[in-house]
């Protein structure tokens, strides 16, 4: 196993805590979504927003004291990866802007990276996920299948948007995809023997519409997730 937290000399506190999303035309979600950021982290964690948005949605997210990166639209790994690198908190957690994760679950999240997790992933299925459509839970069950099956090891939701990473981490990585980058951040962690926790989480209905394509989007993550996969068992039979 791979201990990036070994050399954690204390406890962190949601002073340490980086929130981060990529955001493009959310209006109607994100100024809930950050609200709920601010009420459960008490204020005292930092938020980053990589934006290529047209509408309002930057201007909402700096009113409420969000930092935001401002770049044009390439895709929502770009956007995220940009986030990640950009935080500067000893713990990342990332999420979508779209009012479909938890936020309250953050300091719950803290703690998991606390007694030693390297990642921990919320897992929307395991309550059922009953707000997310049947075709993308139909997909997102066999893209777990599919991802288990390749790295021989049981993971359950490979494209959840909510997960806290240790810092260390997100740092010694080289993240690639793009679509699927939320699959890629966790499969590399896993494939590497990194300390990761699928914590179940509720997931709620979005505000405002998706913006990813299920069909193209689909393909995409499942390419991302053939292609990541093959890479890390290379990595672990040839160096």
């Amino acid at each position: 196993m791979t201990d990036t937290n070994a050399s954690q000399s204390r406890e962190y506190t949601l002073e340490d805590v980086s929130v981060v999303m990529g955001t493009y035309n959310e209006e109607e979600a994100v100024g809930t979504v950050l609200d709920d950021i601010d009420r459960y982290t008490e204020g005292r964690a930092e938020v980053v927003c990589v934006d290529g948005s047209s509408d309002r949605t930057p201007e909402i997210a700096r009113d409420r004291g969000a930092r935001v990166v401002q770049q044009r639209p390439q895709g929502y790994g770009v956007a995220v990866r940009e986030a990640i690198l950009t935080a500067e908190g000893d713990v990342i957690v990332t999420t979508d802007c779209d009012d479909t994760y938890p936020m309250d679950r953050i300091p719950d999240f803290l703690d998991l990276i606390n007694r030693g997790y390297d990642v921990v992933s919320g897992d929307r299925l395991y309550h059922g996920a009953d707000a997310m459509p049947a075709f993308n839970r139909l997909g997102n069950q066999g893209f777990a299948a599919v991802a288990s099956l390749l790295l021989g090891t049981r993971v359950h939701d490979t494209t959840t948007g909510m997960r806290a990473y240790h810092r260390p981490l997100v740092r010694e990585i080289e993240w690639t995809q793009n679509t699927g980058l939320s699959a890629e951040l966790l499969l590399r962690p896993v494939a590497r023997g990194y300390d990761v926790r699928e914590e179940p989480i509720d997931y709620a209905d979005r505000l405002g519409e998706t913006k990813l394509d299920p069909l193209q989007g689909g393909a995409e993550i499942l390419g991302s997730i053939l292609k990541v996969c093959a890479e890390e068992r290379y990595r672990q039979f040839f160096g």
